[in-house]
């Protein structure tokens, strides 16, 4: 019942339980079982210790994005005509060992930024994480995510901000900036970046600076010399490159998809706060492959 209601709305459970069990069971009851075993796998993880007291593995790679779930919340009176329908952001993060197809994950929503830098700290212990590996960092460049990958593990990590997050602000720069050959420019900044010339980079898109008085929203070049200027220590493209690490945080992307976003965005569905930690708690420890795991320390607990 957990199983399905981990990967399926809780209305089409007890269909499928009918079809493959010949049991019968409501739909609020699969809900019930389902988030409390969420609940309790939650509990789980945050027992889990993180010292760390071996050298561990030698490279590191991990990232941490933010996903908007859909939040629902009543008012008082008639619940059905005092809704707030709302969007709020939850955070996934994974890390793996250099040459591993293997990630571990993690997720937390409603809490503090630094409470996901603990939750990338478990992931990369898991990971092979130790007293004198490498960890490489990527993220879309918002601070707080550069910020608890140096608060956290210090210089043993480094920080890179997307590649293509750059390129985009360079692509909205370039009809700007050379009006006749904006793909050539374009190619020609990418190339500078990835040689580890963002101060040139920074050069030419100063020359083109939009006026005072053009509205930000209008004003490309200048958002990317205030984007380029605030993460002079991020661009160490060339240095990514030559060892053989990755320039782009597709990784975290690709898994928003599969790990949180095919349960917890399904067409119509929206959750209450209070049940989106133990749905993405279920959804980690099927991604991590612990399943069977649970299951078998609750029957051993019994």
């Amino acid at each position: 019942m957990t199983d399905f209601g981990a990967d399926h709305g809780f209305g089409r459970v007890p269909n499928k339980l009918r079809e493959h069990y010949g049991i019968t069971i409501g739909g609020s009851t699969v809900r019930k079982i389902t988030e409390r075993h969420g609940a309790q796998m939650r509990e789980q993880q945050e027992r889990v210790t993180v010292a760390v007291n071996t050298p561990g593995c030698a490279q590191q790679i991990g990232e941490l994005d933010g996903s908007r779930v859909p939040i629902v919340t009543s008012g008082a009176g008639d619940k059905r005509k005092h809704k707030t329908l709302h969007w709020q952001e939850a955070r996934l993060l994974l890390v793996h060992a250099h040459g591993s197809v293997t990630p571990k994950f993690a997720a937390t929503f409603g809490r503090s930024v630094e409470a996901s830098g603990q939750a990338l700290r478990s992931c990369a212990v898991a990971a092979g994480f130790g007293t004198t590996t490498q960890l490489h960092g990527i993220g879309d460049g918002a601070p707080w995510i550069a910020e608890q990958f140096t608060t956290t593990f210090g210089s043993q990590a480094s920080y890179l901000v997307d590649f293509y997050h750059v390129c985009d602000y360079l692509a909205e720069a370039a009809p700007t900036c050379a009006p006749a050959a904006p793909h050539t420019w374009l190619e020609t900044q990418q190339q500078r970046l990835q040689n580890n010339e963002g101060a040139a980079v920074l050069t030419q898109l100063e020359e083109y600076v939009e006026a005072e008085e053009v509205a930000n929203d209008h004003a490309p070049v200048r958002a990317g010399v205030r984007y380029l200027s605030n993460r002079p220590d991020q661009l160490d493209y060339k240095g990514a490159i030559e060892k053989g690490l990755p320039i782009g945080s597709g990784e975290i992307e690709s898994a928003h998809r599969y790990v949180i976003q095919q349960r917890l965005k399904l067409p119509g569905a929206w959750w209450k706060a209070d049940n989106v930690e133990p749905m993405l708690a279920l959804r980690v420890v099927r991604a991590n492959e612990d399943w069977d795991k649970y299951w078998g320390q609750l029957a051993a607990a019994a």
